[in-house]
């Protein structure tokens, strides 16, 4: 069935807001290229996400121009109409088409770029782009100074400064729009059905891509057209290697399977993490140790609101892990000490969140520039997701060895508190171990 997108006039506001925030000046936004798999192949294509979040235009080959000033405008050039191209590779909008389908003043081919820009340019302040994210763009963007310079005895000067056009839409990405949220809550329930999935089927001698297998199945059954990031299905010791995505060993009985895993819908990511055992049953030290990281996550999730720092989630984590860590005589020393010393580290060495949305990691800056902590807002998406990963060694007692558990939901701040959009998978020990019971 179709997927809901953000609707058209919301992608003609952004340019608007846009190009109010720059007041004078031309951006140059350009989508992601094609890239080769090897010879005739492509990885399957995925746009740029500041060039879709103000466009709505999946195409490749294409570049938004937005002219702000007393007549702004915002133009798209993109590939030309070409029926011949169409019975091979699909679909192209063209130049016209895509003016009156995404709402831009003005579109043309790209081939018209280089020619069209410089005029653009021309005795403007600002130049607005993302340098030295693309070299190829990069002396791009040299070549219409070049060409400007070449005019300079008519009187036509190329810009003086280019500021980084990404910290203008940074902010305006860090909020989620109701069509935005919408659509990150239905990537949230494809994501919660497809680990609930996971749990039910995963079994002692299956290999850690079958479980993947079923995970991907349930993303692509349910609109999802691809993960929104590599999805780690880490079983046993391979669970305290952070970004493990080989997949590839055996689920032993008695181990426990850390998943995390997400969808990407209309561009909008999912990111959940769950963590059970293979057989069924939590043994007793696991189940210690995933009720120390569940509240740690507790506490995390109970910072999330209005007007609280963005570090606030992780120092709360911190603090319970720290203690139960002591606790369990894994960290020696008070938790002022244990704090202080970092010693924890070797248990617990990541954040507790990061923004999402078009992105996994989604843009947006974490400190104000002032040096302090962003303070959280309605319309912001976090994770929240603490963990402990207890590798073998001579100081650490044999049976916490390969113990990885990590739990991962996402938080919508509201304006009275958070909404959990992936509550509804199972978190708790009994829920987990119920919802495995079931075959």
């Amino acid at each position: 069935m179709p997927v809901e997108t953000v609707k058209i006039e919301e992608f003609k506001a952004r340019r608007q807001a846009l190009m109010q925030k720059m007041v004078h000046g031309v951006a140059v936004i350009p989508t992601a290229a094609e890239a080769v798999r090897n010879r005739d192949s492509h990885y399957p294509y995925r746009f740029d996400s500041y060039f879709y979040y103000l466009s709505g235009f999946d195409e490749p080959e294409a570049v938004i121009v937005l002219v702000a000033g007393e007549t702004p405008k915002s133009i798209l050039f993109c590939r030309d109409k070409d029926i011949e191209r169409e019975i091979w590779d699909g679909f192209r909008h063209g130049p016209a088409g895509a003016r009156e389908v995404f709402g831009f003043e003005e579109a043309y081919s790209i081939s018209e770029l280089d020619q069209r820009v410089g005029e653009y340019l021309a005795n403007q302040q600002q130049l607005f782009f993302a340098l030295g994210t693309d070299p190829a763009w990069d002396l791009r963007v040299g070549g219409w100074f070049k060409q400007l310079a070449s005019q300079a005895r008519s009187g036509i000067v190329a810009p003086a400064a280019i500021v980084d056009v990404r910290r203008l839409l940074d902010d305006m990405r860090l909020i989620k729009s109701p069509d935005e949220l919408t659509l990150m809550r239905k990537a949230a329930a494809i994501t919660v059905d497809a680990h609930k999935r996971a749990m039910r089927t995963a079994k002692p001698g299956m290999m850690e891509y079958e479980v993947e297998a079923e995970i991907l199945y349930e993303f692509y059954r349910r609109g999802s057209r691809a993960p929104a990031y590599t999805s780690i299905v880490a079983g046993g010791g391979n669970a305290c290697v952070l970004h493990y995505v080989t997949n590839q060993d055996r689920l032993n009985d008695g181990d426990l399977l850390l998943i995390d895993a997400g969808c990407e819908l209309s561009g909008y990511a999912a990111d959940i993490t769950r963590t059970f055992p293979v057989n069924g049953k939590f043994g007793p030290v696991q189940k210690d140790i995933y009720e120390l990281v569940l509240a740690a996550q507790e506490a995390a999730i109970a910072q999330v609101r209005p007007g609280q720092h963005w570090n606030a989630p992780h120092e709360a984590a911190l603090n319970v892990l720290v203690q139960g860590l002591i606790d369990f005589g894994l960290c020696r020393g008070s938790l002022g000490g244990v704090l202080e010393s970092g010693d924890y580290r070797r248990f617990y060495m990541h954040r507790t969140g990061h923004w999402l949305g078009l992105d996994v990691h989604d843009a947006g800056e974490y400190k104000q520039a002032d040096g302090a902590w962003r303070l959280l807002q309605p319309g912001m998406v976090l994770t929240v997701e603490p963990g402990c990963y207890i590798r073998p060694a001579e100081d650490v007692p044999e049976h916490f060895w390969n113990i990885g558990i990590r739990i991962e939901d996402n938080a919508v701040v509201t304006v009275d508190g958070h909404e959990v959009t992936t509550a509804a998978a199972p978190k708790t020990v009994q829920e987990i171990e119920d919802w495995m019971a079931v075959s």
